[in-house]
């Protein structure tokens, strides 16, 4: 088990075969349009991560938006929707296809409305992840040791995660709902690039 940082992209053929892999993202905020993407980090579930760190004056990262857009590799977020549409502006690619933890939770966990990535993955595999570093300087040239063991938690135990929740959508008949909320999601984080961040487009009002 290790963390690996590379600068600009991630090496050719380095998730060669596998059918899905956990992405999360670091960005100087939470603003669309404002706040750059930073750091990409990725793991194939095998107990490694890998952290991109972007280059902001191009964002040329061929080897990660192949990843990202592979049809064969289900992309594994918590709150892809932010995540996606980050890639969208930044990278230009459209990713797909994808599985969300945070939708699948509250399609399933209905017993409570803790759905944050630290309450999930605390309940699902046993795992307190530490918070300490979300708030800090991720435009850095230089990361941290503690930013890179931060980055590498919020994906080492999706692929668990996701096996958990998997498991209780099909118990509760709601793996297909769930599977048609994720077809969506892409579509969902383009809402947000356009401006409809804060509104629900089916809401009656």
């Amino acid at each position: 088990m290790a963390n690996h940082l590379h600068k600009g992209d991630l090496p050719a053929g380095l998730f060669e075969g596998v059918d899905s892999v956990a992405v999360d993202s670091e960005t100087m905020g939470l603003r669309l349009g404002r706040d750059p993407l930073c750091v990409v980090q990725i793991s194939a579930g095998d107990g490694d991560a890998h952290l991109v760190q972007l280059d902001r004056s191009t964002y040329d990262a061929p080897n990660l938006k192949a990843l990202l857009t592979n049809p064969a590799v289900t992309k594994i977020f918590h709150f892809g929707r932010f995540d996606i549409a980050m890639f969208h502006l930044h990278l230009g690619v459209m990713t797909a296809p994808v599985y969300c933890t945070k939708i699948a939770s509250k399609l399933a966990r209905t017993y409570t409305d803790r759905h944050g990535l630290k309450d999930v993955t605390r309940e699902m595999v046993g795992v307190d992840l530490s918070k300490a570093q979300q708030s800090s300087d991720w435009g850095a040239a230089v990361l941290s040791d503690d930013q890179v063991a931060y980055a590498a938690s919020d994906v080492l135990h999706l692929h668990a995660v996701r096996a958990r929740l998997d498991a209780m959508l099909a118990r509760e008949g709601r793996d297909g709902l769930a599977r048609a909320c994720f077809d969506f999601l892409p579509h969902r984080a383009l809402l947000d690039v356009a401006g409809w961040e804060e509104s629900d487009i089916f809401a009656h009002t």
